[in-house]
């Protein structure tokens, strides 16, 4: 029996709990450490790969999705490639990116 404006117990964020979440969000960017020394070296490691451990198809894929911002299928339209063909390059192109950065820390 559903009566109109019942929220159940624990399941709806009133707007003070959402105050408080937001209040959170602040305290934790405030108290959080400085992780850019991170960051560089992950970026760092990332142009790397993307230069040398990708295959030429890959990385050329892996910019016109990423970097430029063109969808799937007008990469494959525009490469004459079948759509699944560009998803499947930039899942492998992925993979070996999640591969080598893995250790990059």
């Amino acid at each position: 029996m559903a009566a109109a404006g019942y929220n159940p117990p624990g399941r709806a964020l009133s707007l003070r709990n959402n105050e408080c979440l937001g209040d959170l969000a602040v305290w934790e960017r405030s108290n959080s450490g400085d992780n850019s020394e991170q960051m560089d070296r992950l970026r760092r490691n990332l142009r790397r790969i993307r230069e040398t451990e990708l295959t030429d198809r890959q990385a050329e894929m892996m910019h016109l999705y990423y970097d430029l911002g063109m969808s799937i299928p007008r990469i494959a339209q525009e490469k004459g490639l079948n759509k699944s063909s560009v998803s499947r390059t930039l899942a492998r192109g992925r993979e070996r990116l999640k591969r080598y950065l893995q250790y990059s820390w």
